[in-house]
């Protein structure tokens, strides 16, 4: 039997019993990359993280010969504005801030990052610089709190709270030459209706 096989059957013999990620289950599923800590702390994609806890850390090896020496730092591609490097002398983790967040006014993803320096790199001006950077994301998340997806958001959300019942129309009277015939009458059943999203009229016709 493969180890795939045995596990299934031991579950089918004896169930197994589902328990919840901890924090620190959800900062080994994120997303790894491997870098040198240096006096001004660890550079990602021109982003530098960096914090007092590093102090011991800087211009020394991991002791991970795998990687040569370097120290292994978890991220959020949803949340750049904070890494987590893995302090193997403890097995803890630091918690990095990036130097320029403050200059964002909320979390922001990889792929805003991307375009943003995108954006700065077709004007002609530095895609590198930090603090242009941060204010061409600012802008961008600026723009996305209040521009059309603002409101698709928001309908969105109005579409997924609970319905309320809709009552049901009066039954129209027979006619007077109708026959009299005995009949059940049908009982009236609440309609829940759904969300429905109109592309033409919900924001997205520029």
């Amino acid at each position: 039997m493969s180890p795939n096989d045995a596990y299934a059957l031991l579950v089918a013999r004896t169930g197994y019993v589902p328990l919840p990620l901890s924090g620190l289950d959800y900062l080994e599923l994120l997303s790894a990359v491997w870098r040198s800590v240096n006096d001004y702390g660890i550079r990602i994609d021109h982003r530098t993280y960096n914090c007092p806890e590093l102090t011991p850390l800087r211009r020394q090896p991991s002791g991970v010969a795998a990687k040569g020496g370097l120290w292994e730092v978890h991220y959020d591609p949803y949340d750049l504005s904070q890494v987590w490097v893995r302090d193997v002398r403890t097995g803890e983790w630091i918690t990095v801030p990036w130097t320029h967040r403050h200059l964002v006014s909320t979390p922001f993803a990889d792929f805003t990052w991307r375009r943003a320096r995108d954006l700065l790199a077709m004007r002609g001006q530095d895609d590198t610089n930090q603090a242009a950077v941060a204010a061409a994301v600012d802008q961008l998340l600026t723009r996305a709190e209040t521009g059309p997806d603002r409101r698709i958001a928001a309908r969105t959300r109005a579409a997924l709270e609970p319905a309320r019942s809709v009552p049901a129309l009066p039954q129209a009277s027979a006619p007077e030459d109708a026959e009299d015939e005995a009949t059940v009458p049908e009982q009236p059943s609440n309609v829940i209706p759904f969300g429905v999203f109109d592309a033409f009229t919900d924001g997205s016709r520029l």
